[in-house]
């Protein structure tokens, strides 16, 4: 099997190599090949031109750019319509999360009892310092997710999102920044995928290191669980 990661990238100057390296060093032994698709989403630090130099050194590096600032959900479809693998991991370019845990992330689905496996940050397993409040909001709008799909997910808003390719070739997603979450999930469980989550490790990061999503966004998330649910 062929493993594609896709990395949406907006503003990662101190952190897009070293998150490439941990992803280089993953080892999946369940997977024969992988291939990493880097989206820069119109950065405007020096990210671009380090992902310039390391795309003309890697064969196995695909590095796309947007024209202008679109949003992590764009990003992410512009990632996946050059996807060729047989499996799909959808990974930051900050280092809140390990590529280390790929192999248990994919466990699920290789085993044949999963389409989609959720990391959850909320199931035990090592955290590092996570505001107070984006907590409380993850998991308030986790619960509005769960009861609008029926599910009983722990981390509906979790980066770690791993599924079959063939999970895209049924599904249009539109949400063009962190709407892609609710979105996500609201049509995985409309078309009766498998859902698995597993315990990862998280090492949260502060607005001065970089940390982008905020109080709008959990606001428009709210928006869009009940939209995708009933009128899209």
């Amino acid at each position: 099997m062929k493993l594609s990661i896709v990395v949406p990238v907006y503003n990662e100057e101190n952190t897009i190599e070293e998150i490439l390296r941990r992803v280089d060093s993953a080892i999946i032994e369940t997977v024969a090949e992988r291939e990493i698709i880097v989206v820069d989403d119109f950065s405007t630090d020096g990210t671009r031109i380090k992902l310039e130099g390391l795309a003309r050194s890697r064969k196995d590096l695909k590095v796309l750019y947007h024209d202008k600032n679109r949003g992590k959900g764009a990003a992410l479809r512009t990632g996946f319509m050059a996807l060729t693998g047989d499996l799909v991991v959808i990974q930051d370019a900050d280092l809140e999360y390990d590529p280390s845990e790929y192999g248990k992330l994919l466990g699920p689905i290789v085993d044949g009892i999963a389409d989609v496996v959720y990391g959850s940050r909320f199931l035990g397993s090592p955290q590092g310092s996570i505001y107070f409040w984006h907590y409380r909001a993850n998991k308030l709008l986790t619960l509005l997710s769960n009861t609008m799909n029926n599910i009983n997910l722990t981390d509906m808003e979790t980066c770690y999102k791993v599924f079959k390719s063939e999970v895209l070739r049924e599904l249009t997603f539109r949400s063009n920044r962190f709407g892609f979450e609710p979105e996500f999930t609201a049509k995985i469980t409309r078309r009766k995928h498998r859902i698995y989550e597993i315990p990862i490790s998280y090492y949260g990061r502060t607005y001065k290191e970089g940390k982008k999503i905020g109080w709008r966004d959990g606001i428009l998330a709210v928006f869009y669980i009940i939209w995708y649910r009933f009128f899209n």
